[in-house]
Order: C-alpha cells, then sequence, then structure tokens
C-alpha cells in the first residue's frame, strides 16, 4: 500500500482577498467620471395631432461628459444610501419641420446647450460578494440646476434662443459592478436619468412655429458612471 505524497496534487493558491472590510466603513468619499447622452420627450397640443403634414420634433443628441464626487452611508450588509453631486454637460441640437412659417433654412435648427449641477439621493443595493466582484442596482431622485437654461433670457426663438427651466425633477435607476482592487475600489455602472417636470418655457408669441405647438418637454439621458472609492 503506498502513502500519497503531497507532491502528486496540484498545487492549491489561495484567492487573494482585496480590501476585505472596504464595506464594513460606516460612511465613505469618492469621486466619479464619465459620459453622457441626453435625448427630449416632446408632448404636443392636441389638436396638431390631426394635422396630416405635421411631423415630429427630431433631437440630434450629442455626447456630454461627468465629473462629481460621492459621500456613501452604510444602512446594513446590501444597502448604502449614496449623495453624488456632480457637473453634467451635453449638448442636443432641435431640428424643426419645415413649417411654412420659417423663412431661412436656419431657423429649423435650434442648439439647446445644459450645463447641469446635478445632485443626487440614491439607494444602492448590492448582492453578496463573490472574491473581488460585487453586483449592484441602484435608484432614486435627483433634480439639476440647468446654469445654460436661458430661463430668464428675453430672448426667446425670434432671436435664436430656446429657452428652458433653470430646474428640474428627476428619477434615476440604475446597474453596476463593483470590483475591489489592490488600493481602492473601481465601480462602472450605467444609469437612466427620466425628467418629471416640464422643461419647457414657452416663446413670447403664443402661436411660435418652435413653441406653439409643444405642451410639455422632458429630458431623458443615459449616464456612464465610473466612480473611484
Amino acid at each position: 500500500m503506498t502513502t500519497a505524497t503531497y507532491s502528486q496534487y496540484p498545487e492549491v493558491r489561495e484567492r487573494l482577498i482585496n480590501l476585505p472590510n472596504f464595506d464594513n466603513k460606516f460612511v465613505h468619499y469618492g469621486y466619479f467620471l464619465g459620459a453622457n447622452q441626453y435625448d427630449f420627450k416632446f408632448e404636443y397640443i392636441p389638436m396638431y395631432y390631426n394635422e396630416l403634414e405635421y411631423k415630429d420634433i427630431n433631437v440630434e443628441q450629442k455626447k456630454g461628459f461627468s465629473v462629481g464626487l460621492i459621500g456613501d452611508l452604510r444602512i446594513n450588509e446590501f444597502m448604502n444610501l449614496r449623495f453624488e453631486p456632480g457637473l453634467f454637460y451635453n449638448r442636443r441640437n432641435l431640428i424643426f419641420p419645415e413649417y411654412s412659417d420659417f423663412s431661412r433654412e436656419s431657423d429649423q435648427v435650434r442648439e439647446v446647450k445644459s450645463t447641469f449641477i446635478h445632485l443626487p439621493l440614491l439607494l444602492k443595493i448590492s448582492t453578496k460578494r463573490i472574491n473581488n466582484f460585487r453586483p449592484f442596482i441602484v435608484g432614486g431622485i435627483s433634480t439639476d440646476f440647468n446654469l445654460s437654461s436661458n430661463e430668464k433670457n428675453s430672448d426667446d426663438n425670434a432671436s435664436n434662443v430656446f429657452r428652458t427651466t433653470s430646474q428640474n425633477l428627476n428619477y434615476e435607476l440604475g446597474i453596476g459592478f463593483d470590483f475591489y482592487l489592490y488600493y481602492f475600489k473601481f465601480s462602472p455602472s450605467l444609469r437612466g436619468i427620466f425628467s418629471v417636470q416640464n422643461e419647457l418655457i414657452p416663446d413670447s408669441d403664443p402661436e411660435s412655429p418652435w413653441t406653439g405647438k409643444i405642451s410639455n418637454i422632458f429630458s431623458r439621458g443615459v449616464a456612464l458612471i465610473i466612480t473611484f472609492e
């Protein structure tokens, strides 16, 4: 009868667990970088739905960037309350149909620039940690202060100025993954941002071809957020 020796078994290496006590902190901080892209959802005055020649307003979306800070409060093993104030910049071009009121081709295009001070309060719900990896979902509410809204500008679309409200309310939903590295936690997430407040500032002329047919507009955004904690 032979006795097995240690050398007959493959070498077993213990997996290195990075930052094993990181999630036990009651409060911790970090920062984030990211990219975003915004659209508009339009709601029209009902009488214009019956116009056979009426066409929807198209939105040419441009990519923007995001940067901000993170404050995280631990509730329990699986839930964290987070405050992520940041700066979101983006640009959208509105392409209007060829209305008979337009005298120039440039009347069909209006540029909407947005520089948001973005203030979200979010609940992060995580699964059980698997080695150095942990999936999560996140959701909550946020408010935006748009520094480029032109809300108080006396000029309107007649002077090539499309105006929106300076503050709006949103809800947010997202999914992401925590990766525990040697010195810090790295977490990419994809989030949807949905405005629930009408952002339109109508032109002075009630029959304006730019705003006269619109009852409400709401921002719809998607953001790729990469956090470092």
